[in-house]
This record gives C-alpha cells, structure tokens and sequence, in this order.
C-alpha cells in the first residue's frame, strides 16, 4: 500500500509540472537555480518510491535474476560470435515481453575475431605451461608457434633502453598495476612498441588489480607501418616469475602457440526500447550498457549487470505507472569492448538530433555497491545532478563526481551533451576484469538493486524536469 501511495504522488507531481520548452530554443525562459532546486526537491516521495520498489518490493533481484537467465543460458558474448547474436535476439523479445514501447534492433557491422587454440610453454630454465588469453584482434602463429628467447622489462621506457636486445625475442612486459587507466596503455600499445623494436611476439602482464592466477585479456591496437606480431596476457604471477628468473641473469625461452583469426566485419545490432515522453517524446534521456562481452567467463559484470540494470531502470518507472516529459532510451551497445564499435555507428546515424539529448548515461564499470555518480558537463549542469542526486540520501549515496566519460558515451560528450555513469568499487571489478572469473558468482543481488535505483531515479528525473540540462 506504501507503494500505491508513492506512485499516485508521483502521477500527480507529472501532472501538475509545466510543460516547458527545451532550453536550446532561445526564445525558452529560463528557470533560476532555487526554482530548479524546488522542483527537484518535489521528486522525493517519487524517489522513495522507485528506492522502495528496487530495494525492498516485488522488482528486487529481478536485474540479477533477468542478467542470470540470459548469461547461464547463452554464456559469454564476443563480438561476431553466435552467442552475441542469440543474446541479442533473446534480449529483443524479453523487452517487447515487459512492455516497454519502440522496441526494436538498429544494424551496425561489427569486428569478428576468433582466438582459437592457444598456449605458451616456458622450455627453458624448465618446462613449465602457462595460462594466457590472447589479446583481441591478435594475429596468430604459425602451426609450430613461435619459439624465442624472453626479454622481460617494467616499462615501454625500459624497453627503450634495451632496444638492442629485443630483436628476435618475445617480449615480455611485467609492468605493475597503478591504476586500470595508467597500465591498460601495455595491454593496448605492448605489440606495437614491441614490433617496433624487432620482437616476434609479446606477453602482457594481466591488467588485475588482484589475481589468482587468472590471466585478463582485452582489446589490443596495431598502428598501420608496424608489422603486426601475436600477442597475449599472461598472469601477474608468471609475469612476476619471469622476471625473477631474468634478474638472475638466467635465459628464458618460451614456445608461444596461437591459432587467433580475423575475419571480415559481420552483420549485428545496438537493441533499443523506449518510454515515450509525454510532453517532449522528441527529446531523449539515454541509458545504456552493452550487451557483448569477452568470449571468456560469462560476461555477467562486464557488462550484463550494466546492460541489466539500464533495462531495469526502465522497467521500475514503467512498473509505477510514471511517465517523464522527454523519452526514457534504453540502448544495449553492441561491440563495445572493441573500441565502442556500435556506439560510433548508433553515433553517426543521431547525431542529427543531437541538440535533443538532455542526458547521456552508461553504466560500465560494474554493479557493485555505488558510491556515486560520475559526471562531465557544465557548471551548472552539474549543480543540478548534485539535487538530482540528493533524492538518492535514503541510500546514502549522493555524491557527485568528475569524468562522467565511457566508452560508448564518449561521442556525445565530446560533443557537449551532458554526460554520466556510474561510479562503484572498481579495485574489486578488476579482480574479475576480462577473465574467467565475470561470471554471475562475481555479481550481489542487492548490491545490483542499489544500483538500478540510484539508475533509475537520475534518469527518470533528469527526463522529467521541466527544461534540459543546460550544455
């Protein structure tokens, strides 16, 4: 009964707002900052009650649980596969199933890589098998691998340094881990600068804050003139032992053996589904994770539970018979983790309309327990995602933070529409980063139904305001 109350508030709150105009039209009045502050402090009862419903009522689990059915059933997602393309069409009609409005799928051609066989065996000092995951987009070996002496360095400066001795031998990188940001650079460039400087292959130290023994792969770039070499990422752990060994001024020969295979760009799809605004339908509020995944593990956090709780976040505001000003666009990104392939196209075929995006919003970086909301946009934009986000203080989660960016928002940003994600424990999602180990085990329930309100009410308020977020 608690929840029929919250919902009739919120009906009457939707319908006694003004219409308003979008306020990239000059002739639109603007409001002042206390009236903005008054009108978002009018959604509080309606806060409560998506909070009470995600968290508390009959919609709790339901993200993880909807993210379980598809994952165990269909297993990871790589870009190309089958399994992507069985996700994507299972997805579609789950979400006409749940009655969201406009469903349906925009085709994009998407990379196809295939890792195939793989493995590397340390010869010398001994014989030892490694665990390793080629790197995306890899070229592979030859049938009987490549067999060479290992240079193992920290660095790209070290490797530098020791130019000379890399010539013929399989690079080996052991840089530490910093932060994602700072040592994903050797898992991205590591080939590059290692062909560069003669190497026949190279071996990346798993981009893992945290490893037992589980090797992380992840896309990897060739620069058009350097001859393109395989690549993989090894574990921290024999990255570690590498180096050790060398130190003792001990030589290390590796067989490395990769089937990998690039064929040609192949047919797929960005999934989308919509509530449709009541008084601007033509002014959109994007929320959004994507859909493909790594070929290992389950692609359950990354990103399914992003993917998940964007449709979840739709369908808690549908559920209490709310309906926003501006459009409510759900889009599940396809071909993400190769560089934000589907978002570039969706990119390009809307951007015409791109004065009409109040908001664009990803989550991609897990859904554990959140500690707030990036965002990047202006001054004042941000002081109104800072009230926006004070009807999130049941949960106790109401900061606002910086770098809003993600992978398949960045193109709207950078062209001046307000962006945001979310922000959650990420030393935690990178012990399961890209590896065997994203699977639904990494993933709490409850922890994603924190993390579909926090979703659901920034975007159904932010898309129910009277005026757009000012550029």
């Amino acid at each position: 009964m608690k929840l029929l109350i919250f919902t009739f508030v919120g009906v009457v709150h939707l319908l006694s707002l003004g219409s308003g105009k979008a306020i990239h039209k000059a002739s639109t009045p603007q409001k002042t900052f206390k009236e903005i502050q008054e009108e978002i402090a009018g959604y509080t009862d309606v806060a409560k009650a998506i909070i009470n419903l995600a968290v508390y009522g009959r919609a709790q689990n339901r993200s993880y649980e909807r993210l379980a059915h598809l994952v165990d059933t269909v297993g990871p997602r790589l870009s190309g596969s089958k399994n992507l393309e069985e996700a994507i069409q299972l997805t579609y009609q789950s979400l006409k199933d749940s009655g969201l409005e406009n469903v349906h799928l925009e085709p994009v051609k998407v990379p196809h890589w295939e890792r195939g066989e793989e493995s590397a065996m340390m010869v010398k000092p001994r014989l030892y098998k490694m665990a390793i995951l080629g790197l995306g987009s890899s070229i592979g070996t030859p049938a009987e691998g490549i067999t060479a002496e290992v240079l193992v360095v920290n660095s790209f400066d070290e490797l530098q340094r020791r130019a000379i001795e890399a010539k013929g031998k399989i690079v080996v990188y052991n840089q530490p881990y910093i932060s994602y940001a700072t040592s994903v650079k050797y898992r991205v460039q590591g080939a590059v600068e290692a062909a560069k400087v003669g190497a026949l292959a190279s071996l990346i130290r798993s981009v893992a804050s945290f490893s037992i023994y589980s090797p992380h792969t992840g896309n990897q770039k060739y620069q058009d003139g350097v001859t393109k070499i395989p690549t993989a990422c090894i574990t921290v752990e024999d990255a570690e032992m590498m180096s050790r060994i060398a130190s003792h001024g001990t030589t290390i020969v590796v067989n490395l053996k990769m089937g990998a295979v690039n064929y040609p760009d192949t047919d797929s799809f960005n999934t989308v589904a919509e509530i449709t605004g009541s008084r601007h339908p033509e002014q959109i509020v994007l929320v959004s994770g994507h859909l493909d995944s790594w070929d290992v593990g389950q692609g359950a956090m990354d990103d399914g539970g992003g993917a998940f709780i964007s449709w979840e976040a739709l369908s808690l505001i549908k559920d209490l018979g709310l309906r926003p000003k501006r459009t409510l666009r759900l889009v599940l990104w396809t071909a993400e983790e190769q560089g934000g392939v589907g978002a570039s196209q969706y990119y390009q075929l809307h951007k015409v309309n791109i004065s009409q995006y109040s908001l664009v919003m990803e989550s991609d970086a897990g859904t554990y327990l959140p500690t707030g909301l990036q965002f990047t946009g202006s001054d004042k934009a941000r002081s109104i995602m800072e009230e926006v986000m004070s009807l999130l203080r049941p949960l106790n989660i109401t900061q606002v933070f910086t770098k809003g960016e993600g992978e398949d928002i960045n193109f709207w940003i950078q062209a001046g529409v307000p962006g945001a994600s979310l922000l959650d424990d990420l030393n935690k999602y990178f012990f399961f980063h890209h590896s065997h180990g994203d699977t639904m085990t990494a993933l709490d329930p409850k922890q994603m139904n924190v993390a579909a309100a926090v979703w659901a009410v920034v975007s159904y308020v932010v898309a129910d305001l009277d005026e757009m977020l000012p550029r």
